[in-house]
């Protein structure tokens, strides 16, 4: 069972307007009866207004989120568990709510809690930029991107349905997926891959600038990320991502161990493994593209 045209008739309200919440609106911008936003900011509410982004824009939940078919969280993590308990204080009737967060485990289990009258749904879009806010947002983001979900004990079919169509209406990609499994992935591909390059920034001296080039610039790209964002996503994933820098700590020790004690040739398969495993990774996520 489906509802094709969910969001042509819902009243949708995203709480917070930053680069992936405004990304969403720009991507359902026409496309609802009613597009509202909770921001804390001034300068965001301003910029959105400029854009004619929203129909309406608030400080204050209680002026837009009553009125809500759809309740979009796209704010840090502990702030997406903090609103999900109030929700019920600010909303009688049975809306649907639906997370960007980047950890699901303790995002999940604050869903679980609202009331049966609430419809959750988890999600995460797994795409983004290590430049945040609204003025960064862009909606092709999503193009082509992971979206996963996971649903919960009560999620119905309706929100099954709106998450269906969501990823159309954004040209993403469907991912089911449960909350466990999902902390654990992401600390691969993306958690730890930030503190790894955070790790390599931290290292590099003021005197090598001169020779910096688009290798380095790659190789530190997500040390950019805030840590502002990030610091929520860590606190939440923490075990899985001390796991996975303890395997990237092993292999970071072999590497050093083969270069110290100068076996070049296993060096070098182990390094044509590795370059074997990118390349084979790249293509899955972009088939036909460049390796």
């Amino acid at each position: 069972m489906s509802d094709p045209d969910f969001f042509s008739s819902a009243s949708v309200v995203i709480f917070g307007l930053g680069l992936m919440g405004g990304s969403l609106a720009m991507g359902l911008r026409g496309r609802c009866r009613w597009l509202a936003a909770v921001e804390k900011d001034e300068e965001t509410r301003a910029l959105a207004k400029k854009l004619h982004l929203i129909d309406e824009i608030s400080a204050d939940p209680l002026d837009v989120v009553p009125n809500a078919d759809l309740i979009v969280l796209a704010i840090p993590v502990k702030s997406i568990v903090s609103v999900i308990h109030k929700l019920p204080d600010w909303h009688s009737g049975s809306p649907l709510v639906l997370d960007l967060g980047s950890t699901k485990a303790e995002i999940c289990r604050a869903l679980s809690s609202l009331p049966a009258r609430f419809d959750p749904l988890s999600g995460h879009p797994m795409c983004g930029k290590e430049t945040l806010g609204l003025k960064n947002a862009d909606k092709k983001i999503f193009s082509g991107a992971t979206f996963a979900f996971t649903r919960l004990p009560h999620s119905t079919w309706k929100s099954i349905a709106m998450a269906e169509q969501l990823v159309q209406l954004l040209g993403a990609k469907l991912l089911w997926i449960d909350a466990e499994t999902h902390d654990r992935w992401t600390a691969y591909t993306s958690h730890g891959p930030y503190l790894a390059a955070s790790a390599f920034a931290l290292t590099i001296p003021e005197e090598v600038k001169p020779l910096a080039g688009p290798g380095l610039r790659s190789t530190i790209r997500l040390a950019g990320t805030p840590a502002s964002m990030m610091m929520d996503v860590l606190a939440t994933n923490r075990q899985n991502i001390l796991q996975v820098l303890n395997e990237f700590r092993a292999g970071l020790g072999e590497i050093i161990e083969l270069l110290r004690q100068e076996k070049d040739q296993e060096l070098a398969d182990l390094l044509l493994n590795a370059a074997q495993s990118r390349n084979k990774l790249v293509l899955e996520i972009m088939p036909g593209g460049e390796p």
